[in-house]
């Protein structure tokens, strides 16, 4: 089954969200300005499909020693704290929510972000 469908759904439920590619891949902004969470399907060498976020600080050492089964350190943006999360593994939606969410509150204007809560 293909997650980008739920995926987006998640994502363009966060307020003043869009999509559009970047570098090939759906992506979703805030703002249509940064990137809060990047979808591929085996395009940087990861087993399939997967997403890649910003990450709170320590979160991605952590989930990545903890379960790196599920997540993984993805080229060109890891080095700034970015996760990969597998999504061809047994998933918990409500934990991939939570991870998109993350991801949006680091990036997104304090106005923004503070319509979540």
């Amino acid at each position: 089954m293909d997650p980008l469908p739920r995926l987006r759904k998640i994502c363009l439920a966060l307020p003043e969200s869009s999509e559009r590619l970047s570098h090939g891949a759906p992506a979703f902004f805030v703002r249509e300005k940064k990137v809060f969470t990047m979808y591929t399907v085996a395009a940087y060498a990861e087993p399939g499909p997967a997403i890649w976020c910003p990450a709170p600080p320590g979160a991605q050492a952590e989930l990545v020693d903890a379960e790196p089964e599920r997540f993984f350190v993805p080229p060109y943006v890891g080095h700034r704290g970015w996760l990969g999360v597998r999504l061809d593994v047994d998933l918990d939606w409500s934990e991939i929510d939570g991870i998109v969410r993350d991801a949006f509150r680091l990036v997104a204007p304090k106005k923004v972000s503070a319509l979540l809560d």
